[in-house]
Protein backbone atom coordinates (compact mmCIF):
# COMPACT_ATOMS: atom_id res chain seq x y z
CA UNK A 1 0.00 0.00 0.00
CA UNK A 2 2.65 2.19 0.86
CA UNK A 3 4.50 1.38 -2.76
CA UNK A 4 1.18 2.57 -3.93
CA UNK A 5 1.03 5.94 -2.35
CA UNK A 6 4.17 6.73 -3.25
CA UNK A 7 3.77 5.83 -6.49
CA UNK A 8 0.53 8.15 -6.96
CA UNK A 9 1.91 11.11 -4.92
CA UNK A 10 5.12 11.84 -6.47
CA UNK A 11 5.53 13.78 -9.72
CA UNK A 12 8.97 12.33 -11.12
CA UNK A 13 7.82 8.91 -10.84
CA UNK A 14 4.46 9.62 -12.60
CA UNK A 15 6.42 11.49 -15.05
CA UNK A 16 8.22 8.20 -15.63
CA UNK A 17 5.05 6.02 -16.27
CA UNK A 18 2.42 8.25 -16.97
CA UNK A 19 -0.13 5.52 -18.07
CA UNK A 20 0.72 3.53 -14.85
CA UNK A 21 -2.48 1.19 -14.47
CA UNK A 22 -1.17 -0.49 -11.41
CA UNK A 23 -2.21 -4.09 -12.13
CA UNK A 24 -1.91 -6.04 -16.05
CA UNK A 25 -5.67 -6.78 -15.58
CA UNK A 26 -6.22 -2.66 -15.04
CA UNK A 27 -3.98 -2.40 -18.01
CA UNK A 28 -6.05 -4.47 -20.25
CA UNK A 29 -9.03 -2.84 -18.97
CA UNK A 30 -7.41 0.48 -20.07
CA UNK A 31 -6.57 -0.82 -23.44
CA UNK A 32 -10.23 -1.89 -23.76
CA UNK A 33 -11.18 1.99 -22.65
CA UNK A 34 -9.08 3.41 -25.40
CA UNK A 35 -10.00 0.95 -28.11
CA UNK A 36 -14.01 1.84 -27.85
CA UNK A 37 -14.84 5.40 -29.71
CA UNK A 38 -12.71 5.74 -32.61
CA UNK A 39 -10.76 3.09 -33.32
CA UNK A 40 -13.50 0.93 -32.82
CA UNK A 41 -16.15 2.77 -34.72
CA UNK A 42 -13.34 3.07 -37.86
CA UNK A 43 -12.34 -0.24 -38.35
CA UNK A 44 -15.73 -1.78 -37.74
CA UNK A 45 -17.16 0.99 -40.63
CA UNK A 46 -14.27 -0.63 -42.80
CA UNK A 47 -15.55 -3.95 -42.45
CA UNK A 48 -18.95 -2.97 -43.13
CA UNK A 49 -17.50 -2.81 -46.52
CA UNK A 50 -15.70 -5.79 -46.63
CA UNK A 51 -19.13 -7.85 -45.87
CA UNK A 52 -20.76 -5.86 -48.44
CA UNK A 53 -17.98 -7.45 -50.80
CA UNK A 54 -19.14 -11.16 -49.14
CA UNK A 55 -21.88 -10.66 -50.27
CA UNK A 56 -21.50 -9.33 -53.64
CA UNK A 57 -19.16 -11.98 -54.52
CA UNK A 58 -21.41 -14.92 -53.43
CA UNK A 59 -19.95 -16.38 -50.58
CA UNK A 60 -22.09 -16.60 -47.20
CA UNK A 61 -21.77 -14.44 -43.79
CA UNK A 62 -20.20 -17.31 -42.12
CA UNK A 63 -17.18 -17.32 -44.64
CA UNK A 64 -16.81 -13.30 -43.90
CA UNK A 65 -17.03 -13.78 -40.26
CA UNK A 66 -14.14 -16.74 -40.68
CA UNK A 67 -11.80 -14.88 -42.71
CA UNK A 68 -12.37 -11.56 -40.10
CA UNK A 69 -11.65 -13.73 -37.12
CA UNK A 70 -8.51 -15.76 -38.55
CA UNK A 71 -7.01 -13.52 -41.11
CA UNK A 72 -8.18 -9.74 -39.52
CA UNK A 73 -6.38 -7.83 -42.19
CA UNK A 74 -8.48 -6.30 -44.47
CA UNK A 75 -6.38 -5.42 -47.80
CA UNK A 76 -5.51 -9.22 -47.70
CA UNK A 77 -9.53 -10.09 -47.09
CA UNK A 78 -10.25 -7.68 -50.28
CA UNK A 79 -7.78 -9.18 -52.00
CA UNK A 80 -9.52 -12.42 -51.20
CA UNK A 81 -12.96 -12.01 -52.03
CA UNK A 82 -12.14 -10.23 -55.54
CA UNK A 83 -9.97 -13.07 -56.76
CA UNK A 84 -12.52 -15.38 -55.50
CA UNK A 85 -15.32 -13.62 -57.65
CA UNK A 86 -13.30 -13.84 -60.68
CA UNK A 87 -12.36 -17.09 -60.61
CA UNK A 88 -8.58 -17.04 -59.84
CA UNK A 89 -6.70 -20.38 -58.95
CA UNK A 90 -6.43 -21.04 -54.96
CA UNK A 91 -2.22 -20.60 -55.39
CA UNK A 92 -3.21 -17.36 -56.74
CA UNK A 93 -5.36 -16.47 -54.27
CA UNK A 94 -3.06 -17.75 -51.17
CA UNK A 95 0.21 -15.65 -53.42
CA UNK A 96 -1.83 -12.41 -53.52
CA UNK A 97 -3.24 -11.90 -49.79
CA UNK A 98 0.38 -13.43 -48.82
CA UNK A 99 1.92 -10.39 -50.48
CA UNK A 100 -0.60 -8.17 -49.30
CA UNK A 101 -0.48 -9.26 -45.84
CA UNK A 102 3.36 -8.97 -45.73
CA UNK A 103 3.05 -5.67 -44.55
CA UNK A 104 2.37 -6.94 -41.07
CA UNK A 105 5.72 -8.36 -40.78
CA UNK A 106 7.72 -5.46 -40.01
CA UNK A 107 5.00 -4.45 -37.91
CA UNK A 108 5.46 -7.27 -35.81
CA UNK A 109 8.84 -7.21 -35.65
CA UNK A 110 9.20 -3.74 -34.72
CA UNK A 111 6.17 -4.02 -31.97
CA UNK A 112 7.64 -7.21 -30.73
CA UNK A 113 10.65 -6.02 -28.08
CA UNK A 114 8.04 -3.22 -27.23
CA UNK A 115 5.81 -5.59 -25.66
CA UNK A 116 7.97 -7.95 -24.14
CA UNK A 117 8.43 -8.58 -20.58
CA UNK A 118 9.80 -11.19 -18.18
CA UNK A 119 8.28 -13.89 -16.60
CA UNK A 120 5.11 -13.90 -19.52
CA UNK A 121 5.12 -17.53 -21.40
CA UNK A 122 5.85 -17.88 -25.25
CA UNK A 123 2.36 -18.62 -26.26
CA UNK A 124 0.93 -15.07 -24.85
CA UNK A 125 3.55 -13.37 -27.50
CA UNK A 126 2.52 -15.88 -30.86
CA UNK A 127 -1.29 -14.86 -30.00
CA UNK A 128 -0.31 -11.04 -29.83
CA UNK A 129 1.54 -11.76 -33.00
CA UNK A 130 -1.73 -12.72 -34.87
CA UNK A 131 -3.42 -9.50 -33.22
CA UNK A 132 -1.15 -7.10 -34.79
CA UNK A 133 -2.82 -4.51 -37.10
CA UNK A 134 -2.45 -1.32 -38.47
CA UNK A 135 -4.51 0.82 -35.63
CA UNK A 136 -3.52 -1.62 -32.59
CA UNK A 137 -0.29 -1.25 -33.73
CA UNK A 138 -0.25 2.26 -34.07
CA UNK A 139 -1.97 2.81 -30.89
CA UNK A 140 0.97 0.88 -28.97
CA UNK A 141 3.80 2.57 -30.85
CA UNK A 142 1.96 5.50 -29.39
CA UNK A 143 1.47 4.76 -25.86
CA UNK A 144 3.36 1.83 -25.31
CA UNK A 145 6.54 3.49 -24.52
CA UNK A 146 4.60 5.25 -21.35
CA UNK A 147 3.78 1.84 -19.89
CA UNK A 148 5.38 0.18 -16.95
CA UNK A 149 7.06 -3.13 -18.96
CA UNK A 150 4.37 -5.66 -17.41
CA UNK A 151 1.23 -4.08 -18.48
CA UNK A 152 2.16 -3.09 -22.43
CA UNK A 153 1.08 -6.78 -24.03
CA UNK A 154 -2.57 -6.64 -21.65
CA UNK A 155 -2.71 -3.16 -22.64
CA UNK A 156 -2.16 -4.16 -26.35
CA UNK A 157 -3.89 -7.17 -25.83
CA UNK A 158 -7.14 -5.32 -24.29
CA UNK A 159 -7.21 -2.75 -27.30
CA UNK A 160 -6.73 -5.24 -29.85
CA UNK A 161 -9.70 -7.18 -28.45
CA UNK A 162 -12.09 -4.44 -28.95
CA UNK A 163 -11.10 -4.14 -32.28
CA UNK A 164 -11.37 -7.88 -33.01
CA UNK A 165 -14.99 -7.88 -32.05
CA UNK A 166 -15.56 -4.47 -33.88
CA UNK A 167 -14.54 -6.17 -37.38
CA UNK A 168 -16.63 -9.38 -36.69
CA UNK A 169 -19.37 -6.91 -35.68
CA UNK A 170 -18.84 -4.87 -38.76
CA UNK A 171 -18.52 -7.63 -41.35
CA UNK A 172 -22.03 -8.95 -40.43
CA UNK A 173 -23.64 -5.59 -40.66
CA UNK A 174 -22.43 -5.31 -43.66
CA UNK A 175 -23.06 -8.50 -45.30
CA UNK A 176 -27.38 -7.66 -44.18
CA UNK A 177 -26.59 -4.36 -45.15
CA UNK A 178 -25.78 -5.37 -48.59
CA UNK A 179 -27.67 -3.76 -51.11
CA UNK A 180 -29.29 -0.95 -49.01
CA UNK A 181 -26.26 1.21 -49.65
CA UNK A 182 -24.97 2.37 -53.02
CA UNK A 183 -21.62 0.33 -53.65
CA UNK A 184 -19.65 3.09 -53.81
CA UNK A 185 -20.40 3.82 -50.10
CA UNK A 186 -19.32 0.43 -49.08
CA UNK A 187 -16.19 0.71 -51.36
CA UNK A 188 -15.38 3.97 -49.19
CA UNK A 189 -15.53 2.46 -46.26
CA UNK A 190 -13.04 0.05 -46.93
CA UNK A 191 -10.40 3.17 -46.93
CA UNK A 192 -11.40 4.75 -43.51
CA UNK A 193 -9.07 2.60 -41.64
CA UNK A 194 -6.07 3.91 -43.75
CA UNK A 195 -7.20 7.16 -43.40
CA UNK A 196 -7.37 6.76 -39.88
CA UNK A 197 -4.15 5.42 -39.67
CA UNK A 198 -2.25 8.67 -41.54
CA UNK A 199 -4.44 10.63 -39.19
CA UNK A 200 -2.90 8.75 -36.06
CA UNK A 201 0.70 9.24 -37.49
CA UNK A 202 0.33 12.91 -38.55
CA UNK A 203 -0.48 13.81 -34.87
CA UNK A 204 2.78 13.10 -33.83
CA UNK A 205 4.99 15.37 -35.79
CA UNK A 206 7.51 15.92 -32.85
CA UNK A 207 8.55 12.25 -34.06
CA UNK A 208 10.69 13.30 -36.95
CA UNK A 209 11.50 10.37 -38.43
CA UNK A 210 7.23 9.49 -39.11
CA UNK A 211 6.64 13.25 -40.40
CA UNK A 212 9.52 12.38 -43.05
CA UNK A 213 7.97 9.15 -44.14
CA UNK A 214 4.49 10.70 -44.23
CA UNK A 215 5.90 13.44 -46.42
CA UNK A 216 7.71 11.30 -48.67
CA UNK A 217 5.26 8.85 -49.48
CA UNK A 218 2.44 11.56 -49.77
CA UNK A 219 4.65 13.19 -52.51
CA UNK A 220 5.67 9.33 -54.08
CA UNK A 221 3.04 7.84 -53.86
CA UNK A 222 0.76 9.70 -56.58
CA UNK A 223 3.77 9.77 -58.84
CA UNK A 224 4.35 6.27 -58.40
CA UNK A 225 0.92 4.87 -58.64
CA UNK A 226 0.78 6.53 -62.15
CA UNK A 227 3.80 4.91 -63.28
CA UNK A 228 3.05 1.43 -61.90
CA UNK A 229 -0.71 0.84 -60.61
CA UNK A 230 -0.10 -2.63 -59.29
CA UNK A 231 3.56 -1.97 -57.88
CA UNK A 232 3.29 1.53 -56.87
CA UNK A 233 1.59 1.27 -53.30
CA UNK A 234 4.86 -1.26 -52.40
CA UNK A 235 7.37 0.78 -53.95
CA UNK A 236 6.25 3.98 -51.86
CA UNK A 237 6.60 2.26 -48.74
CA UNK A 238 10.18 1.18 -49.59
CA UNK A 239 11.31 4.31 -51.05
CA UNK A 240 9.41 6.67 -48.82
CA UNK A 241 10.67 4.65 -45.84
CA UNK A 242 13.87 4.26 -46.95
CA UNK A 243 14.39 7.97 -47.70
CA UNK A 244 13.18 8.87 -44.11
CA UNK A 245 15.00 6.52 -42.21
CA UNK A 246 17.85 8.11 -44.16
CA UNK A 247 17.29 12.01 -43.96
CA UNK A 248 16.40 11.33 -39.94
CA UNK A 249 19.61 9.69 -39.66
CA UNK A 250 21.44 12.16 -41.56
CA UNK A 251 19.81 15.08 -39.63
CA UNK A 252 20.48 13.39 -36.21
CA UNK A 253 24.30 13.02 -37.03
CA UNK A 254 23.97 16.87 -38.06
CA UNK A 255 22.48 18.21 -34.90
CA UNK A 256 23.61 15.46 -32.35
CA UNK A 257 20.84 14.19 -31.42
CA UNK A 258 18.09 11.14 -31.79
CA UNK A 259 15.44 12.11 -34.07
CA UNK A 260 12.93 11.63 -31.94
CA UNK A 261 12.29 14.59 -29.87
Amino acid sequence: MAERTRTAEDPERRAETPLDFGSRWRATCGGMKAAVGVPAVVLGASFVGFGALVREAGLSVWHGLFSSATAWALPGQVALVELYSVGASALAVALAVALTNARLLPMTIAIMPLLRAPGRPAWQYYLAANWVAVTGWAAQMRYGPDLPVQQRLSFFGGFAAVLWTSTLAGTAIGFFLAGSVPPSVSLGLVFLNPIYFMLVFASEWRQRARALALGFGAVTGPVLHTVSADWGLLVTGFVAGTAAFAVDRAMARRNGDTGDG
